[in-house]
């Protein structure tokens, strides 16, 4: 049984929903969900969900594809990974309450059997009120109760028992009664300035919040990066494959391709093919290049909604497809490792970090990171993790690089992994606020900082933590090294060889 989160107090009412808001920001910026970048991701979805009509009906189906970046065949009866995120964000939650949000005044919860979160103003702290001032805070709010009663109208004053004669009545009593007229006229008008005050800290705190949402870090970021340019171009990996008649697919690690179902020459195969003396058995062979990484796609919708969101549409292409108009008149974002994408071995600069394999074979959980000048605590190799026993990913490496592009103006973004789910891991951490927040700090270290006309050049080392082997639960960064590159001297000042 999961522990239960902090009660709220018997008498805890709906809070507004700017309030709610509020509170969702202040557990997303939290050291509890810092590096639980997936869980950000949902928590935000659920509660954006929460306001909207129908949402008690919301489906697994529905997070899954629409939160969880799913495909759209995704299934919930085979695919547990809604009810697994669910049940980590509420131990996400408790975590959070017994510990960032112990005073928080807000409870957020997703009761069981629901996936629509719930929200309940909490009882103020104790030590908040007792400041002396805990006696006054209770006159105000019972005479607030007394004079606006339930509705609109006050209620009407307790009247004397209408049988009893005024000299009945006695001389003390009547003198406390003015005594407590007094006090109530003094109360009303404190409790009226003490809420006008409140309401204002309140506009104050609404106007500041509003300030720092158009300040987004993540767009403040991106629009660094893209300037005026409404269309960037997206480069997705696009590796081509050699496909025989039993639908098997063969490595072309090298070499030039022909269109996509065209007939491979036998010796063109042999010799560029992974494995030349399996595909010598293979009989005719066909070029083939429409596969896509599944870290790649769910990277790529995740980077794509963010762009929508900002009012930006994107040229989504295959890397192959790259034109030299493509770099002149674009900023070109590139997705994959140089081994996945062709246009960032034609295209990355050569920083501190580059994507090494020593394999000829190109297989890609044999890749590698390799660090040029190490810095204190860094290695000289990062390498894909498995588990010791069952050989199951655990951990991947992936490079954000920031670099100029071929003219003045224009930049060239990778964000890339050893694995495909590495460049799932850099995009998510790129395109949610605890990532660009700790890139932003550790460029300032650096001294390097994005200006509204220019992003800061660099290339960043990330961690992606991974379950299963293919779910990314988080991207953490290892390290930044600075990328003091100007324009026209990148060692690629030109287009892909097949471009040009």
């Amino acid at each position: 049984m999961e522990p239960e989160h902090r009660s709220p107090s018997a008498e805890a009412t709906l809070p507004a929903q700017e309030q709610c808001e509020r509170q969702i920001q202040r557990i997303l910026r939290s050291a509890t969900f810092r590096n639980a970048s997936m869980l950000q991701q949902l928590l935000q979805f659920l509660a954006a969900k929460a306001f909207e009509h129908g949402s008690e009906a919301m489906k697994e189906y529905t997070i899954g594809v629409e939160a969880l970046s799913r495909t759209q065949d995704f299934d919930p009866k085979t695919d547990t990974i809604v009810r697994v995120q669910i049940h980590r964000l509420r131990q996400k939650l408790k975590e959070y309450y017994d510990s960032d949000g112990s005073r928080d005044p807000i409870l957020v919860d997703i009761p069981k059997g629901h996936y629509v979160p719930s929200f309940e103003t909490l009882a103020a702290p104790e030590a908040e009120l007792d400041r002396g001032e805990a006696p006054l805070l209770d006159a105000r709010v019972s005479v607030a109760a007394s004079f606006l009663g339930n509705g609109s109208h006050a209620k009407a004053a307790p009247q004397p028992d209408a049988a009893a004669p005024p000299s009945a009545q006695p001389r003390t009593g009547r003198i406390l009664l003015a005594v407590a007229a007094a006090v109530t006229v003094f109360a009303v008008g404190f409790w009226i300035g003490d809420l006008r005050r409140h309401s204002e800290k309140e506009a104050l705190a609404l106007n500041a919040e509003t300030a720092a949402r158009q300040a987004d870090p993540v767009r403040a970021f991106w629009t660094s990066l893209l300037g005026n340019d409404t269309s960037p171009v997206i480069a997705y990996p696009d590796a081509v494959f050699l496909l025989d008649d039993s639908n098997d697919l063969f490595r072309f690690r090298r070499g030039a391709s022909d269109d996509r179902g065209a007939l491979v020459d036998p010796h063109v195969a042999q010799q560029f093919a992974s494995n030349p003396a399996l595909v010598a058995r293979a009989g005719q062979l066909y070029y083939e290049n429409a596969y896509f990484g599944a870290g790649d796609a769910k990277g790529l919708a995740l980077l794509t909604n963010l762009f929508g969101q900002m009012g930006i549409k994107p040229i989504i292409k295959p890397s192959r497809e790259i034109t030299p108009d493509d770099l002149k008149q674009h900023n070109v974002i590139m997705l994959g490792s140089s081994f996945q994408n062709f246009a960032v071995a034609q295209l990355s600069n050569t920083g501190d970090f580059s994507f090494r394999n020593p394999d000829t074979r190109l297989e890609e959980w044999r890749g590698m990171i390799v660090n040029a000048h190490p810095g204190p605590n860094e290695a000289p190799i990062y390498r894909t993790e498995r588990d010791p026993v069952t050989q199951v990913l655990k951990t991947d490496y992936s490079l954000v690089t920031i670099q100029p592009g071929v003219v003045p103006g224009r930049y060239i973004a990778t964000l890339g992994g050893l694995d495909t789910t590495g460049t799932e891991g850099a995009i998510l951490f790129t395109t949610t606020r605890p990532g660009v927040e700790e890139l932003t700090r550790a460029l300032a270290a650096l001294g390097e900082s994005s200006t509204n006309d220019s992003p800061a050049l660099f290339q960043a080392l990330l961690s992606v933590r991974l379950e299963k082997g293919y779910e990314v639960l988080g991207a953490s960064l290892v390290s930044v090294h600075s990328l003091p590159v100007q324009h026209g001297r990148t060692p690629a000042s030109g287009p892909p060889a097949s471009a040009q």
